[in-house]
């Protein structure tokens, strides 16, 4: 494996992500669009609940084309419920798809928003922050209508984008280690 020195790789990443050279990002910055994710999720929720899939479907297109950078190449996504071959997520379909099924391209998605979520907690343990780039990792908890309570390992990472918006390029989950 050859090693890039450091100021050869930060050279190399300004020159290849222009897109993310934005200023500084804040850890009020950070809670806020962890914040602004659960909060998506219970909408997307309810609204599938209130309006059907098709609705929530639409909502969720919104909710990943404003939160993640999809748009500016592949997102390191990988879903707490997902198998192979489709573990990771990183094109905005299979996003797509684990949030809201329906796609017939990922036949084991059933839609993970549309589990009548009705509250999302972010716990982190750490948020470290770097210029324009901050990773967090933490739980989740996720409580559904009925008062049950899913709890995941998640980490993000965020970028700011030219347009001063937070981006998620990171988003890894898993379900807790039980133990056995």
């Amino acid at each position: 494996m050859k090693f890039v020195p450091v100021a050869a790789a930060a050279a190399l990443m300004t020159a290849v992500a222009p897109a993310f050279a934005g200023d500084s990002i804040t850890e009020t910055e950070v809670l806020a669009a962890q914040q602004g994710w659960c909060n998506a999720l219970v909408e997307i929720s309810a609204t599938n609940a209130k309006s059907g899939q098709a609705a929530a479907k639409a909502l969720a297109e919104t909710v990943i084309d404003s939160a993640y950078a999809y748009q500016t190449g592949p997102v390191l996504f990988k879903p707490t419920l997902t198998v192979n071959p489709q573990t990771f997520r990183t094109e905005r379909e299979g996003a797509l798809a684990y949030f809201v099924g329906g796609d017939p391209a990922y036949p084991d998605d059933s839609g993970f928003a549309l589990n009548d979520w009705v509250k999302c907690e972010v716990d982190n343990a750490a948020v470290f922050i770097v210029g324009n780039s901050a990773s967090t990792m933490g739980k989740v908890h996720f409580t559904d209508k009925d008062g049950d309570v899913t709890t995941v390992d998640k980490s993000w990472q965020f970028v700011k984008d030219d347009a001063g918006q937070l981006r998620i390029v990171l988003h890894h989950s898993s379900l807790e280690f039980t133990g056995g």
